[in-house]
């Protein structure tokens, strides 16, 4: 006779892969979506910003100025183009591992965000001049200023991974874990198992 599997045994019961795959689904749809969407723009500004001046916006709070970045924000580490490939590409292969154990829609949003955001800037490094893994970011996005004096100029990739970032330290802020779980509820439940084996424990045992 088959026994059933015993609570806490590790066997899988049917539909557990369910959320991990929905989860997966979102995370990829989410990336998918910001590569294309910062590809466009950017095919955008190269078509309608190129020899031309900054373009004002909402009173100057925004201006359109097309710049290329061999560096990272406000050009650090301009003279060495090829080593932001390498940290994307280890981003990627994180992000690809974390999607192992993902059961949770909010981080894979937040996971499709930094992994969509990093593939749209990767692909200017590989694809764009001056060279293959040291081309220039196009940017296209300044605050305040036309010429990125008070912020850096950016792009939609840029923006992407920001706010991927903040998602994540928000979730993480909350005890959302990336398995679906969240940390109080989780130590709250450990607390309670304790104290019912420690209750059990005390109980007088039976005369024979």
């Amino acid at each position: 006779m088959t026994t059933a599997p015993t609570a806490g045994s590790g066997t899988a019961e049917p539909g557990d892969g369910t959320p991990r795959r929905k989860a997966v689904v979102v995370l990829v749809s989410i990336a998918l979506a910001a590569l294309l969407a910062d590809l466009f723009t950017k095919h955008l500004a190269l078509v309608t910003l190129d020899d031309r001046g900054p373009v004002r916006l909402l009173g100057g709070a925004v201006y359109l100025t097309l710049t290329r970045n061999s560096g990272a924000a406000w050009s650090i580490g301009a003279d060495h183009t090829w080593v932001f490939p390498l940290i994307t590409i280890g981003v990627v292969g994180w992000i690809v591992w974390m999607a192992v154990r993902l059961r949770s829609l909010p981080w894979a949003v937040s996971l499709g965000l930094v992994l969509g955001g990093a593939l749209g800037n990767l692909t200017d490094r590989i694809f764009r001049a001056p060279g293959h893994f040291v081309g220039h970011v196009v940017d296209m996005v300044s605050l305040f200023d036309p010429y990125g004096q008070v912020w850096p100029v950016f792009n939609l990739a840029d923006s992407a991974l920001v706010s991927g970032v903040l998602l994540a330290v928000l979730l993480e802020l909350t005890g959302r874990q990336r398995d679906g779980s969240r940390a109080g509820a989780q130590r709250a439940a450990e607390n309670a198992a304790a104290g019912d084996r420690d209750a059990t424990g005390a109980q007088p045992r039976e005369r024979a």
